[in-house]
């Protein structure tokens, strides 16, 4: 901002000033400055700021172009059963054959046994377990050790037991698989869809854009015919510039292009096939086992006996009975039977029928029908508008005015511009153009507002007004 001050007031009236109509004017000076006697004030006028902005308006929307590819086949030989694969059975026998085995009838062995007179009995198990209780392993008592016993027979049954001589067995009879024929549909082309195209649809849109705001504009020289008292010669006019547009017509996408897609049906050919309706099967029938009856005896109740071992001293008031009990040990008893077993089991042997097949010419989908999309880019303009950044100023600024410009004020400032290296020509008090010229070069070097003596040149060089 360039500040105004004595020497510039007569150049105000060659200014230009633009201010946009849509911003508001800020005036400071509708109230008079509160000034001493002796300071000089002007009126200045800051113009508004505009910056410029470029942008880019869309004026057709972008697209898509949409094509088909329509679907493909080809042509295969395909082989297709006209009778299912089964199985053949057919069925044997069991076999045997005839073995004789010893079954036992009494199992082998060891037991205490006695000697009444010639006779041998079993040992009393009361007696035992005295021994037993006297501290002797009765179990690892070898055949042939001898006790001194009391006894009480062991008491058997005779039971009937079925022993088997020929195991059950089975017969299996085959039962043949059943057919029928029926006739079957074979698809020789599959169904596919076919893709048609539905184009885009368009509207033409017309819009305004503007490209310069309206504004107001200072000018001089506005014709102005009556008479002002007091007038310094300042005359400036606020002038209405009306904003520029520029009409802009678009394309606009409404409805985008699109596919509907139409169902194409397959296609089928009739023809005839044996279908299996029951499978191969068999019948099993049981063939019961034989057995025949064996006696044997079974102990139900163990010999009581008390125990002396032999060769023991007795304990006293014990009675020897005379009888001895030993170890015995007893061979198992067996009888010889004759049995039929099975050598070689029943059994169904398989044999594959296979299936019968027919050879057809079909077409098959290689790939179906499809859509490509290719992009039709937005159309664009580039305009250009001006936008405001700072709005207008007019105030009242304090200036340097020959009623303060005193002797020793421009005294002040020589010697000020001299120390600072600005020759002012003689140190007279006097402001001539050696002053005006080495101000002028002190304000381009410190980079401030030209335009005389001001304000600001006098704080920087520390003179005191």
């Amino acid at each position: 901002m360039r500040k105004l001050t004595l020497p510039l007031l007569g150049m105000l009236s060659s200014v230009l000033f633009t201010l946009p109509a849509t911003a508001q004017q800020i005036d400071n000076t509708q109230i008079l400055p509160d000034a001493k006697p002796g300071e000089c004030y002007a009126k200045v006028i800051t113009p508004a700021q505009f910056t410029t902005k470029t942008e880019e308006v869309v004026v057709q929307e972008a697209s898509e172009r949409i094509e088909t590819i329509e679907a493909k086949y080809e042509k295969v030989d395909r082989t297709i059963v006209i009778k299912e694969p089964s199985q053949l059975l057919t069925a044997s026998g069991a076999e045997f054959a005839k073995e004789t085995r010893k079954v036992e009838v009494l199992a082998a062995s060891k037991s205490w046994t006695t000697k009444a007179g010639n006779k041998t009995l079993p040992a009393s198990p009361d007696a035992i377990a005295q021994i037993a209780s006297s501290g002797v392993d009765t179990d690892a008592v070898d055949p042939g050790g001898c006790f001194v016993e009391y006894f009480e027979a062991a008491k058997y049954k005779t039971e009937v037991e079925r022993v088997m001589t020929k195991p059950g067995s089975e017969t299996i009879t085959i039962i043949p698989a059943e057919y029928e024929t029926v006739q079957e549909q074979i698809v020789v082309k599959e169904a596919s869809s076919e893709v048609v195209d539905v184009p885009a649809i368009y509207r033409t849109q017309t819009e305004s854009v503007l490209v310069e705001p309206a504004r107001s504009v200072w000018r001089e020289d506005c014709g102005v015919i009556e008479k002002v008292d007091n007038a310094t010669g300042e005359v400036l006019c606020l002038v209405e510039v009306p904003a520029k547009y520029e009409t802009l017509t678009k394309t606009v996408l409404d409805t985008p292009a699109t596919t509907k897609t139409i169902s194409v049906p397959a296609v089928y050919k009739t023809i005839s096939v044996e279908k299996l309706v029951r499978p191969a099967s068999e019948t099993r029938q049981q063939v019961p086992a034989q057995f025949t009856s064996v006696n044997r005896r079974v102990k139900v109740a163990d010999p009581k006996f008390f125990w002396l071992a032999k060769g023991e001293t007795a304990p006293e008031g014990a009675v020897a009975t005379g009888r001895e009990i030993c170890m015995t040990e007893n061979p198992a008893e067996f009888v010889n039977v004759t049995t039929e077993v099975i050598s070689k089991a029943a059994g169904v042997a398989a044999s594959t029928v296979p299936a019968r097949y027919q050879t057809i010419q079909v077409e098959e989908l290689v790939s179906p029908a499809s859509e490509r999309r290719i992009t039709i880019p937005a159309r664009k303009k580039t305009v250009t508008t001006q936008v405001q950044t700072s709005p207008a100023k007019v105030e009242w600024r304090q200036v340097i005015c020959k009623a303060n410009l005193t002797r020793n004020l421009v005294t002040s400032l020589q010697r000020a511009l001299k120390r600072e290296g600005f020759d002012p020509g003689p140190i007279d008090g006097l402001f001539g153009k050696s002053t005006v010229r080495a101000i002028e070069l002190y304000q381009i070097q410190e980079g401030i507002d030209r335009g005389g003596i001001t304000f600001e040149v006098l704080k920087k060089l520390k003179v005191q007004s």
